[in-house]
């Protein structure tokens, strides 16, 4: 084992002052490095100090090999935009609109598109989808990495949902947990196949994030993430769930990744912008090669989250069709926030982000919600190139969530829920029906890219909340 280096042998090395002798330090005291005789440290160093953008790519230095670097050799200008549709451009902020014009100046960018319920995030906006050239962008798959729909479908009548209230409302509480931290005691917990993935073992930054995972597999975060009663219309017939048009009663959740999704995009981004370095209005763009170490343990880590949030969803449709007493009939589940490898209708083959926008290729089905009390739709895909084979993926914001806090009252939010007949548990003023658009002109707009086969409309919700 190596005796310690000290910051003064990397300054003979050539180190300059500052913030690189300090990371090349602690980077040593991985255990991989640690192995190394003084010698081959010192020989390791040697390289990276003379060819530091050797190391760019390489998970381990990237970090040190940035900081060697002068800014300018790690700036990345913008080039002209390219041309992408936009879908009811009308209803959508100038914020997200802006935020999609600077997505389309990306040098590793092919296509885009923007759907109806967009509007502003962190990098792309929420409800942009953006194809790249051999390249993942974490915050364009967003945070809550996974994030889905899922819907079951019971042979259940309507007057269930107005005779069975408390019993629902007691089902609910009982099956399901929500906000950030919680989980099910540790009795209640069902294991799943997910938890024994390799990743978990064999991704660095995942390796203590296990336990965690275990705690709230099955459970939902705060936000816009719910678990709700309602009633299911199918009006297509012949349609791929097998279900014949009329009503039944229907299980709707919207949740991802946890913590574990968050982690993963807050590390990854930080990685990408060491290595990536964007003028400040596209910062939050930096991207990484899937040619690189560093990209292709993104992809892996994003992966295993999608997967994970889908694991969530099973369990607290498990929970729910097992206290119902009842097997579904037919489950629709779709996810955003993610990025898929898909070939573009001219044959180039590319990474298409979907950041809170739902996949719709043809004969693809999927959820779009609508609000709390608006219906929500299941529909089927179109595959339309020009949005590149993609929908909304809900009614989309029309209020902040500060604006919303600021001028909505609480007895106005419980009287309009009251006039529509839902049962909220928990929820706040940020997630009122008011500070959604109007799903049906979404849908409107957008009814060249799905068929819609039937509705869900919202009866019994549970919210993070008191």
């Amino acid at each position: 084992m190596a005796s310690q280096l000290r910051g003064n042998d990397l300054r003979t090395l050539g180190f300059p002052e500052g913030r690189a002798i300090g990371l090349a330090l602690a980077q040593l005291q991985r255990k991989e490095h640690k192995r190394l005789t003084q010698t081959e440290q010192l020989e390791l160093l040697g390289r990276l100090v003379a060819n530091p953008s050797d190391y760019l790519t390489d998970l381990a230095w990237s970090h040190t090999a940035a900081a060697l670097l002068p800014p300018v050799s790690r700036h990345i200008a913008l080039v002209e935009r390219k041309d992408y549709a936009i879908f009811s451009a009308e209803h959508i902020e100038p914020g997200a609109i802006h935020q999609m014009e600077t997505a389309m100046k990306l040098p590793v960018t092919v296509a885009g598109a923007l759907m109806p319920d967009a509007h502003h995030g962190y990098g792309l906006p929420i409800g942009g989808v953006l194809a790249t050239d051999n390249a993942v962008i974490p915050y364009a798959v967003g945070v809550d990495i996974g994030c889905r729909m899922a819907l079951s479908v019971f042979d259940l009548p309507p007057k269930y949902l107005s005779q069975r209230v408390q019993e629902l409302r007691s089902l609910l509480l009982e099956n399901t947990r929500f906000g950030s931290g919680r989980g099910f005691e540790r009795g209640q917990r069902l294991g799943h196949a997910v938890l024994e993935s390799e990743q978990f073992r064999t991704i660095p930054f995942l390796k203590n994030k296990l336990d965690r995972a275990a705690e709230q597999v099955g459970t939902s975060g705060s936000g816009n993430h719910f678990v709700e009663f309602g009633l299911v219309e199918i009006t297509a017939e012949g349609n791929e769930m097998g279900l014949p048009p009329g009503q039944y009663l229907g299980v709707l959740s919207h949740s991802g990744s946890r913590g574990l999704g968050a982690g993963i995009a807050e590390h990854y981004t930080k990685l990408a912008k060491d290595v990536c370095q964007l003028p400040g209005e596209a910062q939050h763009l930096a991207w990484l090669g899937l040619d690189t170490e560093a990209g292709q343990e993104y992809w892996a880590a994003m992966t295993l989250a999608g997967a994970y949030a889908s694991a969530c969803h099973e369990q607290i449709h498990r929970r729910l069709a097992k206290a119902l007493g009842e097997k579904p009939l037919a489950k629709v589940e779709n996810h955003h926030n993610f990025a898929w490898q898909e070939r573009l209708a001219d044959g180039r083959e590319v990474i298409v982000h979907r950041k809170g926008a739902t996949p719709a290729g043809r004969g693809v089905l999927g959820i779009i919600p609508g609000s709390m009390t608006a219906p929500g739709f299941i529909v089927r895909g179109r595959g339309v190139a020009a949005a590149l084979a993609s929908a909304s993926h809900g009614a989309g914001r029309l209020m902040s969530r500060t604006r919303a806090k600021a001028e909505l009252g609480e007895a106005q939010v419980r009287r309009h829920l009251a006039e529509h007949g839902i049962e909220l548990i928990g929820g706040g003023l940020d997630e009122a029906p008011m500070a959604y658009k109007d799903i049906r002109r979404v849908m409107a707009s957008q009814h060249e890219l799905v068929d819609v086969l039937g509705s869900f409309t919202p009866k019994i919700v549970r919210m993070d909340g008191a």
